[in-house]
């Protein structure tokens, strides 16, 4: 019970982190290219990241894990998290954070599909549910096509997430989790680092001033290294979809601070599309939680 208290202390810390990035990032992305935000963010966390490592004594990685910690470090922390840079720079950041609150939705289908867990008549609901969700806010937004693009690279970086979150959930049950978490930064890192090159040398107006200095070294402080730490560790501790029901606390914070530091509007439709996406996501997750009570009652009876 101890353990699983500190993993909600982590979760929440976690989200409210990612919940700043949207922001931070929106903030960054007008003045520097968005795969030298992605390599700048990973190459800080690494290095931190890689410090902290030297002090731990660690299980050597077996041959045929490589394919997971690439594909975590390629699939999850390169692709995925710059397709949601490119989906925040379009776009805005409250709708960027307020998609990827289907993290839970896509995570327990790939939990079903990778861990066969049971997908019930219930999920499928809730699933249903959060797309007419995000359908009634991409009906919503008004502007030029541009803004949808962002909207459907926030969907895809959401969908490659959730895969790379159940391999996350199996690998460190194997691992050190800080072990995991910093190769995967790594070769996130080293995959970032020629498509940052094209950018700079072909982009005009780079800007790096304090201000985007400071926010880069929050973006790769908190944002990456603690975040994705206690992110991995709270798998690594409890359930996936246990850690997926704190992911209503990332867009109620991106949107608090985006009203507050980017002046962004809140219109009736997207109210509308957020009670329909964090309310299937939440009657879900709250329902399984319940449904699991229940099944330990009934187990401990059963064995009284």
């Amino acid at each position: 019970m101890t353990n699983k208290k500190i993993a909600y202390l982590y979760l929440i810390i976690t989200f409210c982190a990612w919940g700043s990035l949207y922001v931070v990032s929106k903030f960054v992305l007008g003045k520097v290219p968005t795969f030298t935000v992605s390599f700048l963010r990973y190459l800080i966390s690494g290095c931190i990241l890689l410090l902290v490592l030297r002090t731990k004594k660690l299980k050597k990685i077996e041959k045929q894990d490589y394919k997971y910690i690439f594909l975590i470090g390629f699939v999850g922390y390169f692709m995925s998290m710059t397709i949601q840079f490119m989906g925040t720079k379009l776009s805005n950041a409250s709708l960027s954070s307020l998609v990827n609150s289907l993290n839970p939705i896509t995570i327990m289908i790939f939990a079903a599909i990778i861990l066969k867990e049971k997908l019930t008549l219930k999920k499928v609901f809730c699933i249903v549910l959060a797309i007419i969700g995000v359908y009634i806010i991409i009906g919503g937004v008004s502007g030029n096509g541009q803004v949808v693009w962002g909207i459907l690279m926030s969907v895809t970086s959401v969908i490659t997430w959730s895969f790379v979150s159940v391999m996350i959930k199996r690998v460190t049950q194997k691992y050190d989790v800080l072990q995991i978490t910093t190769y995967g930064i790594v070769i996130a890192a080293i995959c970032t680092l020629p498509c940052s090159g094209y950018e700079l040398a072909t982009t005009a107006n780079v800007q790096f001033d304090w201000k985007v200095i400071l926010a880069l070294l929050y973006m790769g402080l908190v944002c990456t290294a603690i975040a994705h730490v206690l992110w991995n560790k709270s798998l690594s501790i409890i359930e996936a979809g246990t850690c997926s029901l704190f992911y209503p606390l990332q867009p109620m914070v991106s949107v608090l601070l985006g009203v507050i530091f980017l002046g962004e509007a809140i219109t009736a439709k997207f109210i509308l599309g957020a009670v329909l996406i964090i309310g299937g996501v939440v009657f879900s997750l709250v329902g399984n939680k319940s449904n699991n009570e229940e099944a330990v009652q009934c187990k401990v009876k059963k064995e009284a």
